[in-house]
């Protein structure tokens, strides 16, 4: 059988091809890479037609029913790719180094024309600064030990967005906690209730992650709903889709408390609703993909969102 492979945006046909109605999509993305060298697999993106979702590798010309001698699929250049591991490790160990630029800097003038060589280091900054690379020093683990990604790669553009998000907050964030003039919470029970919160999230959010591990073997993409353990920190999947969203955002909301700055706040801000926007995206998925999944789930916020 021959089919056309033709480009997205202007239908003009590209190339065609031989196949046989075992063969898969990645299959045909290799017939295409000897044609067109420059491309990869994770590169190249095929619609059975112009409205439809991207066809997956696994799938086989005979499960395209519609699928006859003289066929078309569509074909998209996603650009140069990246894998999701390098990403997150990227977007995650730069905040450390960052965070501990102006950690280790405070008494440099030519950063903080207020300093004094001999000025103490508080209490309050080293464990604001415990909390913050402690924090990235687990998503960088979770991200080699933990995750398993669904996708093996990104447009590679996201690795400059990504970061510059990541590493530009981390240095206003240490920046402002680490300056001389620095004023400690007023309360002291401040800095316990914002500590307490800050490690609940943490806790709550590695918790989870180990949770969706389980969920997907090793190897696989296989996707379920997602449903308590006997870990407590779990039982949030009874009233969220996105349970590590939800604690991350408690995380930064209690080092938004502990450290009464206004960039740790405005991090937790805007975190919180990039996390509410790929909640709602995840859990619209969950529930076109399963007819019974649970009706009372909100995507991230309980009871509201």
């Amino acid at each position: 059988m021959k089919i056309d492979i033709a480009n997205g945006k202007t239908g003009k046909t590209l190339l065609t091809v031989d196949v046989s109605k075992s063969d898969s999509i990645l299959d045909i993305k290799k017939m295409h890479i000897q044609q067109k060298s420059h491309l990869y697999p994770t590169r190249i993106c095929y619609k059975n037609s112009l409205k439809e979702k991207p066809l997956g590798d696994d799938v086989k010309i005979a499960d395209l029913e519609t699928f006859t001698d003289g066929s078309v699929l569509y074909f998209k250049d996603l650009g140069p790719q990246i894998g999701w591991a390098t990403v997150f490790v990227a977007e995650y160990t730069g905040p450390i180094f960052m965070y501990l630029i102006f950690f280790l800097s405070r008494n440099c003038t030519w950063i903080y024309p207020d300093a004094k060589a001999d000025a103490p280091m508080t209490c309050m900054q080293q464990l604001a600064c415990a909390c913050y690379v402690g924090h990235y020093v687990k998503r960088v683990l979770e991200t080699i030990f933990v995750h398993r990604f669904s996708k093996a790669t990104m447009p590679i553009g996201n690795l400059f967005k990504n970061c510059t998000y990541y590493w530009g907050f981390s240095g206003l964030i240490s920046y402002f906690i680490n300056h001389p003039l620095y004023t400690l919470p007023a309360c002291e029970m401040q800095i316990y209730v914002g500590l307490g919160i800050f490690l609940f999230g943490e806790l709550g959010n590695f918790s989870t992650h180990l949770a969706f591990k389980n969920m997907r073997p090793a190897g696989s993409k296989t996707r379920v709903i997602p449903v308590p353990n006997s870990n407590p920190f779990t039982l949030l999947f009874n009233l969220v889709s996105c349970p590590n969203y939800s604690y991350e955002v408690l995380s930064w909301i209690g080092y938004a408390v502990l450290t009464q700055t206004f960039f740790a706040g405005l991090f937790a801000l805007v975190g919180g609703a990039q996390m509410l926007q790929w909640a709602m995206a995840k859990h619209m998925n969950y529930k076109k993909e399963f007819e019974t999944y649970p009706k009372n789930r909100k995507a991230m916020i309980p009871f509201i969102a």
